[in-house]
């Protein structure tokens, strides 16, 4: 999704693309110029604060950063239930506080939630822990850890992607007007079941089932949600700020109690 999404963007503005991996970054960037992008390319690793502020001094370096497209994490079949909160929670966090640091008007951040984290009403939502992302983060990720724990074993990753990807929607609403008096937008967009490679590895845990049971009965491709997230980041949506957008080819619309039922049970099983 990052880099169909830096590939858009790209066609009007030089970019700076990150990564864990030099490997992966390697391989993007000589994608991305061979698309004729202008690129530059920096390890990060999101759940390190420090790493993430030196990302973001390297990019102020580079010019007026216009927008922050924020797609890393893991899933529930890549890591147990810590390095998710880590990653996917900590990681949006550090990512829009050093974001914000250096943001100007005009500025936007989006960061990449998922279906996953739209709750249901029934389930309470731990805002009173996302709180301390900020100000104590190892409490944060101890105590989120701890209720995924609560759970049967087989289930506590699957758990921690839900809340984690819950956080970033809240974390991009609460933080809505602290960016606001900066002119900056922040949003998040959740996208549902997408022909990626962590996609495809989630399929048996519920992305698949999810995709058929989709109004549009398939996945989507990352040409589909780049279109959004470039648009979102883009001056074009001014007034599009503390929001998220559901792209989930109208999952949420189609399923049925029943379905969503059935889909637990073979998580479960």
């Amino acid at each position: 999704m990052g880099l169909a999404t830096a590939r858009l963007i790209g066609r009007t503005q030089r970019v700076l693309i990150a990564d864990l991996r030099a490997d992966a970054l390697e391989r993007a960037s000589e994608d991305l110029r061979l698309s004729g992008v202008e690129v530059e390319t920096l390890v990060c690793d999101v759940a390190d604060r420090s790493s993430v502020e030196q990302l973001f001094a390297s990019a102020g370096s580079l010019g007026k950063v216009q927008s922050v497209v924020h797609t890393a994490g893991l899933s529930p079949s890549m890591a147990a239930p810590e390095m998710i909160m880590r990653v996917n929670g900590l990681g949006t966090a550090h990512v829009g506080e050093a974001f914000l640091s250096i943001a100007s008007p005009g500025s936007c951040l989006v960061n990449v939630a998922s279906s996953a984290g739209h709750l249901p009403p029934i389930f309470p939502v731990p805002t009173g822990t996302y709180k301390l992302a900020i100000a104590s983060p190892e409490r944060f990720v101890s105590k989120l850890v701890a209720r995924c724990n609560l759970a049967p074993e087989r289930l506590r990753s699957g758990l921690a992607y839900t809340i984690s990807k819950n956080f970033v929607i809240w974390y991009s609403r609460q933080r809505a007007a602290a960016f606001g008096t900066k002119g900056v937008r922040i949003m998040s967009v959740s996208p549902g079941s997408f022909d990626t490679a962590m996609g495809r590895l989630e399929d048996v845990r519920g992305a698949g089932a999810l995709a058929a049971h989709a109004a549009l009965g398939r996945y989507g491709s990352v040409e589909e949600i780049a279109v959004v997230l470039a648009f979102c980041a883009s001056e074009q949506p001014g007034y599009l700020t503390g929001t998220d957008i559901l792209v989930d080819g109208g999952a949420a619309a189609a399923m049925t109690i029943r379905d969503m039922l059935a889909m637990t049970r073979q998580v479960k099983s």
